[in-house]
């Protein structure tokens, strides 16, 4: 996925629950023999059926979810499949600190806080670097903001475009 300003982004919410583990995300029956692509049209339909058809009619959005998001395994494929879903953002109260840096270093950006009050279908406008969420019903959150230094990682597109343009991990003020 190619370079992205991240300061400021808004998108649809599309929600989830509490404790949405890589396989329920992934499930790795489906992983051997499938391509990502096939994947990223099932993703999820244990925790919430048609979510990723949700996802993919309106060309992606804001994956908002509760406590746990990502947790069980270090599985690099769920964070390929967001990004084939056109998710480039997550919010949740709390992420499986594997899931957590595999989406950034993926170039997913991430931000915890109280998700339980965004709807399904709300538009959301985050600013990453005051840590903001702003919905359409009005509702204001606050988050704590990625570092600079992350967010400049998610912006090129992961850690491995990063390091190529930044081979001396000098990072740009």
């Amino acid at each position: 996925m190619s370079s992205t300003n991240l300061i400021q982004l808004s998108g649809k919410a599309f929600v989830l629950g509490d404790h949405i583990n890589t396989d329920l995300h992934c499930s790795s029956k489906y992983l051997p023999g499938k391509d990502a692509l096939y994947v990223s049209k099932i993703a999820f339909e244990q925790a919430s059926p048609g979510f990723a058809n949700r996802v993919h009619e309106l060309g992606g959005g804001i994956l908002v979810a509760g406590e746990n998001f990502g947790i069980n395994s270090s599985r690099e494929q769920a964070t390929h499949i967001l990004l084939l879903m056109n998710i480039r953002v997550i919010i949740a109260k709390s992420f499986g600190r594997q899931f957590f840096r595999n989406a950034i270093n993926n170039g997913i950006a991430v931000l915890e806080c109280d998700t339980s009050q965004i709807l399904e279908g709300e538009d959301l406008a985050i600013d990453f670097y005051a840590g903001t969420v702003v919905s359409s019903s009005g509702l204001r959150l606050q988050a704590k903001p990625l570092p600079r230094e992350i967010m400049k990682i998610v912006e090129l597109g992961g850690l491995i475009p990063f390091l190529q343009k930044h081979p001396d991990w000098s990072f740009p003020v």
